[in-house]
């Protein structure tokens, strides 16, 4: 019963898109005419409605002719080419502008507008099924889970010229609304019929993909606090950032390199400038832990949780300090960033793919930070909830004196618990909710 129902619907989906594509704003309204009057006119001893249906029904018949015996048409396909030239990245909620040159390699001049075609469009049948079995559901449910599917809004396009045996470059805009992969379909080229009711498409076919990266908010300027600890492993790092420095290797002069690290013996035997190599011993470094486990397949509350550490991952490149973000998707994921490294692009990489994780609890994360905490200068914590769990985690953080940040991203309504504060006993640490709507003025206010 759910696979028919989810047919009718992916049927009802196509149907839709196939009338938007196909038919103009005044074809759609004649079309709408023409049912309405097809209604009225069944009786037609005591109504001459049916005039007016036989009127629409034959302009509607005249356009079908027109769109079909036109030039621009199947023949016209193997005579375009078309070429998207795609940034790397998007970001969501702001708007992605990139470049299509289209080639018309025949002696032809047509005026037509573009829209494109976004891959998994509609949900999968998994996803609904997920739907069918949550109780409680009503309709305006479904219409959000078709909105959520919905990875891109394409900016409308007007009518443009295009000549005979050239190319012609356009502008596109669209708005990421979803983080992760866009993928790209193809690039339809419309053309209205003379009498304007119907459009005359080519499709051509153009995958491509663009990573978007989660939402990013402002944040103050934070003092994260936290003294430099010393790394067992030392880090190679371009700038020094710790109280000292070990001698790591020996090698030539670059241009830039500093006077006061040339390594004068080794000029003396060789005859050229060396240069020594140190690495930092101690540094400031602070972990941002992401809280991943959830039930629910999405989840608002995780969307912006991934905004919000994208926001401190991109923030924190400009502070002399590492962030270590720790999250578990399939597995446990740990990746250092901050200045020095070049990493923080990587880092948006890899939040802009992360999924719920719904087969563990949060307890498979306490293990993971409890094997760094003798790293950490600090700790960032950005949890879905409050329990017992996040509760012990913060207490951990706390017996090994390490000053917390934790922020807990809470529905408009707030948190169906209170927060038992107690468990803080660094005078630097603190705990924040902040409410979905007014997620940019609690930061704010930290």
């Amino acid at each position: 019963m759910n696979r028919a129902i989810y047919r009718l619907l992916r049927f009802n989906h196509k149907g839709r898109q196939w009338l938007t594509q196909y038919l103009t704003p005044t074809g759609l309204s004649v079309l709408v005419a023409l049912f309405v009057f097809g209604l009225i006119s069944l009786d037609i001893r005591r109504s001459v409605s049916y005039q007016v249906f036989a009127f629409l029904l034959a302009l509607l018949a005249t356009s079908a002719l027109l769109r079909y015996g036109s030039r621009f048409g199947r023949r016209s396909r193997d005579r375009l080419r078309a070429t998207r030239h795609l940034p790397r990245f998007g970001t969501v909620g702001v708007p992605l502008r990139y470049r299509i040159v289209i080639d018309n390699r025949s002696k032809k001049h047509s005026v037509f507008s573009w829209r494109e075609s976004f891959e998994n469009a509609f949900p999968s049948f998994y996803d609904f099924q997920q739907f069918a079995r949550a109780k409680k559901r009503s309709r305006q449910d479904w219409f959000k889970l078709l909105a959520r599917q919905q990875r891109a809004v394409a900016s409308p396009s007007a009518l443009l010229p295009l000549a005979g045996e050239s190319e012609t470059e356009v502008v596109a805009e669209l708005l990421p609304l979803r983080r992760g992969l866009l993928s790209f379909g193809a690039l339809i080229l419309t053309c209205p019929e003379p009498l304007g009711l119907m459009n005359r498409c080519i499709t051509l076919s153009l995958a491509q993909t663009v990573l978007v990266l989660p939402k990013r908010y402002q944040l103050p300027a934070l003092d994260l606090p936290g003294a430099r600890c010393y790394q067992a492993d030392g880090l190679a790092l371009v700038s020094a950032l710790g109280d000292s420095e070990e001698f790591r290797a020996l090698r030539d002069y670059r241009p830039g390199d500093s006077v006061r690290k040339i390594h004068w013996k080794s000029w003396a035997k060789t005859g050229r400038p060396i240069i020594k190599e140190e690495q930092s011993e101690y540094s400031v470094r602070h972990a941002l832990v992401l809280d991943t486990f959830q039930l629910e397949s999405y989840s608002e509350i995780m969307e912006e949780a991934v905004a919000i550490a994208a926001s401190f991952a991109y923030t924190i490149q400009t502070q002399e300090s590492l962030l270590d973000m720790v999250f578990v998707n399939d597995q446990a994921h740990c990746f250092t960033a901050g200045r020095g490294l070049g990493q923080t692009e990587r880092l948006l990489e890899l939040l802009a793919s992360v999924v719920l994780c719904q087969n563990e609890s949060f307890s498979a994360l306490l293990p993971i930070v409890r094997s760094r905490l003798s790293l950490l200068s600090g700790c960032i914590c950005i949890f879905l909830t409050w329990d017992c769990d996040r509760q012990a985690l913060i207490e951990q953080l706390q017996a090994a004196n390490i000053p917390t940040l934790a922020l807990i991203v809470a529905p408009a309504a707030g948190l169906s618990e209170p927060i038992d504060r107690s468990c803080l006993r660094n005078s630097q640490s603190s705990i924040h909710v902040l409410h979905i709507g007014r997620i940019q003025q609690d930061l704010w206010n930290l």
